[in-house]
């Protein structure tokens, strides 16, 4: 395992995208920055994190043995590899908000960007970026962010939760590619946001609508139980869940 560290970058998704075009690497290479600049989030959204009080680092994983329609999966192990490094250290009531953002007492304290390559069709390897607040301490316009010193009142070592985090993601993988993907998708809905509870969401036109979370498809969509009984599946850009 190669752990390459920064200073600063713009963003360390970016960064290693730019070396894997060039060079063959080894799976779960990591690029680790004490300053990310332009931190991204899921639909364009920007990561913001204290300098050297958090961590924001990428992965660079081989997932040839995926179908491309099987890419959510890698959002899935990469929640539990989450979950699991925090439960270690003591971090309570933690969910997944659908797609893979982390939360702990509703407050967001973890997300995920996954860039995947796909070359003639086929799913090659992927980029799995992690934003994890952990001795942070104030968040200014970010009323729902936490981190884990907030939470748990004690300060921690960026270098063994990374480790941990490590730990976890190279089990789940190896879950994955024992083909357990009952077993991994079970265990990520039992850790939805707001599962089976009356829910409000929001469509792309900016109307609300209300739905309990049944869990997601295989390919990642989030099943929403409406009025009737009827259900229907929305992906990232058709629905956003509110608090």
């Amino acid at each position: 395992m190669r752990i390459i560290k920064l200073d600063a970058i713009d963003s360390t998704n970016t960064f290693l995208k730019g070396i894997s075009g060039g060079d063959t690497l080894s799976d779960y290479t990591v690029v680790v920055a004490e300053n990310q600049t332009k931190g991204r989030g899921q639909m364009g959204t920007v990561w913001n994190s204290e300098a050297s009080k958090s961590l924001t680092f990428s992965v660079f994983k081989d997932v040839s043995f995926l179908e491309s329609e099987e890419q959510f999966y890698i959002s899935i192990v990469t929640a539990l590899a989450l979950i699991k490094t925090l439960k270690t250290f003591q971090v309570e009531k933690l969910n997944i908000k659908w797609p893979n953002d982390i939360l702990s007492a509703n407050e967001k304290i973890s997300g995920i960007l996954i860039e995947n390559v796909i070359k003639h069709s086929t799913l090659t390897s992927s980029i799995i970026g992690v934003g994890l607040n952990v001795n942070q301490r104030f968040f200014y316009d970010l009323p729902k962010a936490s981190s884990m010193r907030i939470l748990t009142g004690k300060t921690f070592d960026l270098d063994e939760i990374l480790q941990q985090f490590l730990t976890h993601l190279e089990f789940y993988f190896l879950l994955l590619e024992a083909e357990e993907k009952s077993v991994l998708k079970k265990e990520y809905e039992s850790l939805l946001f707001r599962k089976n509870k009356p829910s409000t969401f929001k469509d792309v036109e900016g109307s609300l609508f209300s739905g309990f979370i049944r869990g997601v498809s295989l390919s990642g969509r989030l099943i929403v139980e409406l009025e009737d009984e009827i259900r229907r599946e929305y992906d990232l850009k058709e629905v956003t869940l509110l608090y």
